[in-house]
């Protein structure tokens, strides 16, 4: 690890395109996002070494408009720990969640679950916090699910709460991105839940090893908005007759169109978590 790296903030005052992320995933060493409400997400660029001029020169040869941005350079001995993937330990119903930087797990009568997140949608999302009550208040209503799927897993951090709110439970993770899929199974192993745990590169259910396990008893769908209106076909489909769906990745005023369009699906909203103006809702099949 060198003993320092230059950090480069991009602020787009307008949504990108996926030739914009995977220009700047192929350009630095490591990439995070910040996601908004707002849609103007800002993603972060990590390298031992930069140049705005080489920078320019790479986006035009690939034809990529640069949004406006800033580099710093960070003196520390282990910036990947020090400035990417730290975060403080925080509780969440029934799970405290904590980084691999800490040398050990806090002392907690929660569920401890220790998560490299630094690739992949933040750990302490909004959405994600959602996503745990959720679970938990299935596990708390004796809702036992065996099979599980968690659609765009990002950091894995759903498909680990679950596995380890039920024992026989078997979770079947995917992602559009390829390395949130190693994420997923870096962290499944470091909470020695690997063996419980399928993970596979997918957009949306087109990976046939999501077909082949379903039907699904629960479905974890943290994404967003457009992806699951255009999954909600699919989601009924693989689920099992009264199984529950898990929707998140929407803000409020979004929250009317995707209730109705998977009520239009057969599945009937359970309840509706709120934190700040981040919407999750659970939902049953009849």
């Amino acid at each position: 690890m060198a003993s320092s790296c230059w950090q480069v903030i991009f602020r787009p005052d307008s949504p990108v395109n996926q030739e914009f992320e995977q220009f700047l995933e192929d350009f630095f060493e490591v990439v995070t996002q910040d996601f908004s409400d707002d849609g103007h997400d800002l993603y972060t660029g990590y390298a031992s070494a930069f140049e705005a001029a080489r920078l320019h020169a790479a986006a035009a040869e690939a034809k990529v408009k640069l949004p406006p941005f800033a580099a710093e350079k960070l003196e520390s001995a282990n910036w990947l720990k020090d400035y990417v993937i730290r975060f403080e330990p925080f509780e969440e119903s029934d799970f405290l969640i904590y980084g691999i930087h800490e040398t050990a797990a806090p002392k907690t009568d929660k569920i401890p679950l220790q998560i490299y997140a630094a690739t992949a949608f933040g750990s302490n999302h909004q959405t994600t916090r959602m996503c745990l009550r959720a679970l938990c208040r299935l596990c708390h209503e004796g809702i036992k699910p065996v099979k599980i799927w968690d659609v765009g897993c990002g950091s894995g951090i759903l498909s680990l709460a679950a596995l380890s709110l039920w024992p026989a439970a078997r979770v079947t993770a995917s992602d559009i991105d390829d390395e949130a899929v190693i994420v997923t199974n870096g962290n499944a192993a470091a909470n020695r839940l690997a063996e419980r745990i399928e993970t596979v590169q997918s957009d949306g259910a087109t990976a046939p090893l999501i077909a082949n396990n379903a039907p699904y008893d629960l479905i974890l769908a943290n994404i967003l908005a457009r992806p699951l209106i255009a999954m909600a076909a699919d989601l009924n489909k693989l689920l099992a007759p009264n199984g529950y769906v898990v929707l998140s990745g929407f803000v409020d005023n979004q929250q009317e169109w995707i209730s109705s369009e998977f009520q239009q699906h057969g599945l009937t909203p359970i309840q509706t978590f709120e934190l700040d103006n981040w919407r999750a809702i659970l939902l049953k099949k009849a």
